[in-house]
This record gives C-alpha cells, structure tokens and sequence, in this order.
C-alpha cells in the first residue's frame, strides 16, 4: 500500500479578471500550502473501490474519481483500491478536493513510467487549482491556475484557519462577483501585516465581496475573527473558510482554540514547504 499526504492551501492573496470569452476568469494568486493533510492510501485491488472517511462525496462523481480517469487516458493504470481520509473541510476555498486529486492522479500514474510535463497536463485538466499541489510552498499561480512560479519560502509565519457553519459555492461567487461587475476586494493596512508580506503582491481577495453578499453571515463571521484575532483575517479563496496569520504554529493554535465554539472546524497550522508527497510504502 502506498500512502500520500494531500495538504491544503491558503491564498495569501487572490487578484481575479473579468471572464474571457471562454468564460473563465485569469486570475493572480499568492498560494501557500499549509501543514494541514487529507491522507489517501492506495493499492491494487481486483475492482475499483473508493472509501471515503469524514465527508460525504458522490461515489461516482468526484475529483478522486476524475483523476483515476484522467491517468488512464495517458498510462494503463491498474484496478485500485482507494481510501481517504478527510480532515480539509469541503467548500471552504482550502483546496482539499483538488490536493487529493493531485495525490490520486501521482498514486495512478507511479505504476507506469509517466514525465512530469504528463503529470502536469493532467493535472490542469481537472481544475485549476490541481496543479499548485503538485509543487507546494509558496507559489504565484497566474493564467487559469495552470501557471505556476515558485517563490522563496515564507518563514517565521503559521496560520490559524476556521470555516463557518456554511460553505459557498465556487461557481456562484465567481457568478456574484460578475453580477457586480468585479469589485476589487478590501487590503489590510500594510502595518497590520507581517514583514514578510509587505512590499510585495498587494494582499487581498477580491472575491470577497461576492462571497459576502451571497452570504451575509460571512461578513459577521469575519468581523466576530477579527474581534479576537486582530484586524488581518482574510478569506480563502471563494470561501467559506477564513484565515489569520500568526507568528508560530503555538499562537496559530492558541488562536484556533478560541474560536472553535462558533465554527464548523478551526485549527493552527504550520506552512508547508512542499506539496503531495508519498509518506508510506
């Protein structure tokens, strides 16, 4: 059996574009793959078989699922046997179902002999978002996701993540933020910021105010963050989850403790420098 870990990201910053005439929205993004895992174990079983432990996925259509296919269109790919097991909340914009997509599509593709550029090709063929997880750390995604550029790591940082009772849908905020043809999202004072993210990508989410007005108990959720947290609390990608940036994992879970009562999952976690990896044979 072989055993990966699928982390989750943040995005420190999230800069969107109005849609081409392919309907799709380029983007700039600061991502940051956090130590924060779902763990998929994988091995050779006469039928497909996927178990799911900690979320409710449709059995038959799924970003696991899609990968499975997705490999074998490029190598044949044995009959597995798949079990994740989720710990990254579903539709709090931290990426989970596309990291175990990535995991899925490298266990698929070890048991033939495959080049990177194919693993990557398929990973931007099932979302935007697959293609950081292949990489990790710190990265500036641009394009529709498909383009990738490695930064220095970030150091001296953890983050403390909570998502509320509610998840949004990707789909239809990037739809409310067209119907409001594209608002620019809140900044932090650069003050309020670590040194480490002054100077550089200015840091804020645009879709933030889409995601708001389709859900105005986000606007309270991320008031109620920054009343014990401080004033830099931002949203991760469409939402719902939302993140706080601390000097070290033990603030990060000193600060995730004290909101754990009025939130769906809140946890700290430390960055991560890489992103799947096979931690088990």
């Amino acid at each position: 059996m072989s055993v990966y870990e699928a982390p989750a990201k943040v995005n420190l910053s999230l800069h969107v574009e109005p849609p081409k005439s392919d309907g799709y929205h380029p983007i700039q993004s600061l991502v940051q793959t956090i130590e924060w895992c779902d763990r998929i174990e994988v091995e050779e079983a006469e039928d497909d078989d996927l178990k799911v432990v900690g979320a409710e996925l449709d059995p038959e259509d799924n970003l696991v699922r899609r990968a499975l296919d997705a490999a074998r269109l490029r190598k044949p790919v044995p009959t597995l046997s798949i079990n994740l097991r989720k710990r990254i909340p579903i539709g709090a914009g931290l990426g989970g179902g596309s990291s175990d997509a990535a995991a899925t599509l490298v266990a698929a593709l070890s048991f033939g002999a495959v080049t990177a550029v194919e693993i990557a090709e398929a990973a931007s063929s099932l979302g935007a978002d697959v293609p950081l997880f292949l990489v990790g750390g710190t990265i500036l995604m641009s394009g529709y996701g498909e383009v990738i550029e490695t930064q220095p790591d970030l150091i001296g940082l953890a983050v403390a993540v909570a998502v509320p009772d509610f998840s949004l849908s990707t789909a239809e905020v990037y739809r409310r933020w067209d119907q409001m043809e594209g608002p620019i999202g809140e900044a932090p004072s650069p003050g309020s910021l670590p040194p480490q993210l002054r100077g550089g990508m200015p840091i804020r989410n645009d879709l933030t105010p889409a995601a708001m007005d389709l859900e105005p108990m986000l606007g309270d959720f991320m008031a109620d963050l920054r009343s014990v947290w401080g004033p830099t609390v931002l949203m991760t990608g469409s939402g719902s989850g939302c993140f706080g940036l601390f000097p070290d994992q033990s603030e990060a879970d000193d600060a995730a403790r004290a909101v754990r009562g009025w939130s769906r999952v809140a946890f700290g976690a430390d960055l991560r420098s890489r992103g799947v990896v096979r931690v088990e044979e």
